[in-house]
């Protein structure tokens, strides 16, 4: 049994401050204890000392966050991030398509896979959903370098047999890789699996089923997949699907949308869509930097607040212009201020951490730094940059995590820890 407790400033929102205004936490000097991973207390300095007199104490200078949860991210596409010239279909085709190609080469993968968990932890994600390709080894080099770093990581074969020639399954391949593939990893590390048709533009009707299926099979995975992201892929999605009410439709017909869908993008949503994610319990992992980096539009957050929406954040790299979730957090406040929306620090915490966490399904585990859950969290740092430094001289709460989020990226986080252990991006 290892002991540890970190001293230091703690912030966490555990609920959304939309509907729970409590639940900001903070202590300004607090301490963290933890039992082999796990948060066992948290509360002020001064009440808890005493009560752990006998454990080592750490201090840790900065701000105390819960780690990063990344809602939606594409790991095979880190290479291609900063990719000139293109909106969403025409970029596929042009840049991403063909470097997912190169992950038919199980080494190529392994070699990103670990390089992507590395951006991820310097910037302080310790979880998240992620993308890999059409190959099942692709998410065999996920898994295994999630596993040798402790992350908490969900992830699963992407369907796609519309896709171009190199990146095309079948629905029986794609059922029976799938298969393999939860029976590989199921139960390892802090793993889970996550069944990603990739759009409903690149999977026939028969691999809609079989997806279908394989959530019916497995009540614990996830489905993983895009909605509503660009005009015209929603045009191409209506003229495939002209019997479908709109575009989450298309994919309830076939049973995809439930408690366990997340759904990345959202930006062109009819009030019926909203009504029946929210009934069906689903959500959207809104990716802010992609949005805007491809000329897809601007979440609406006022929609999404009226139909009181699951949400959670995501890079969605290589669309999304960087790993950071602050910054990510940043742009999500522009984003939402040209639909008439003013995100608050407090709520743009939330989705970057219990909210996405509560997305995922993972809620319960990480997201909030409460008793019982595991101790991921990063250490921020106010003064990285001259102009932080500047920002936050005598700042109170909500203005120095603000400009956080609108001026850090990776350099704010001074550390990251997973299960109460530092780790090394590297």
């Amino acid at each position: 049994m290892t002991i540890r407790a970190f001293r230091g400033e703690i912030l966490s929102v555990a609920d959304d401050p939309l509907t729970q205004p409590k639940a900001v936490r903070h202590e300004p000097d607090g301490l963290l204890v933890v039992e082999d991973g796990i948060v066992v207390a948290r509360g002020a300095y001064a009440d808890l000392a005493p009560v752990h007199a006998d454990v080592q104490v750490e201090t840790l200078p900065g701000l105390i966050v819960p780690g990063f949860i990344d809602a939606h991210v594409h790991y095979p596409q880190m290479d291609r991030i900063a990719s000139h010239g293109e909106q969403l279909l025409d970029w596929l085709d042009r840049h991403i398509f063909p470097a997912e190609k190169a992950f038919a080469d199980r080494a190529h993968a392994d070699r990103v896979a670990g390089s992507f968990l590395g951006e991820l932890l310097r910037n302080g994600t310790t979880s998240a959903l992620v993308f890999p390709t059409v190959h099942a080894h692709s998410v065999d080099a996920l898994f295994d370098a999630a596993l040798s770093r402790n992350m908490r990581i969900i992830s699963g074969k992407v369907l796609m047999d519309l896709g171009p020639e190199g990146l095309a399954d079948t629905p029986e391949t794609a059922r029976g890789e799938s298969e393999a593939l939860i029976g590989r990893w199921r139960g390892k590390g802090r793993l889970g699996y996550a069944v990603t048709p990739r759009f409903a533009l690149t999977s026939s009707d028969a691999q809609m089923h079989v997806a279908s299926a394989l959530l019916a099979d497995h009540p614990d995975v996830l489905l993983h997949t895009h909605l509503a992201e660009n005009e015209r892929e929603c045009a191409q999605v209506a003229a495939r699907f002209p019997d479908a009410a709109d575009y989450l439709d298309a994919y309830d017909r076939f049973g995809l949308v439930g408690s366990r869908s997340v759904f990345a993008h959202g930006v062109h949503l009819s009030d019926r869509a909203c009504a029946r994610m929210r009934e069906s319990g689903g959500g959207i992992a809104v990716c802010p930097t992609s949005n805007l980096f491809l000329g897809s539009g601007f979440f609406d957050f006022s929609q999404a607040a009226r139909h009181r929406m699951k949400l959670g954040l995501g890079t969605d790299v290589g669309a999304g212009t960087s790993f950071s979730m602050l910054h990510t957090a940043g742009i999500a406040y522009q984003a939402g201020l040209m639909r008439g929306y003013r995100l608050d620090p407090f709520r743009a915490l939330y989705l970057a951490t219990a909210g996405s966490a509560a997305l995922l399904h993972i809620g319960d585990r990480v997201g909030a730094l409460l008793p019982g859950q595991e101790a991921d969290f990063v250490v921020l740092d106010t003064t990285a940059t001259p102009l932080l430094a500047r920002r936050t001289a005598g700042a109170d709460l909500a203005e120095r995590l603000f400009a956080l989020q609108i001026l850090g990226d990776d350099r704010a986080v001074a550390a990251t820890y997973i299960m109460g252990e530092r780790i090394d991006p590297a």
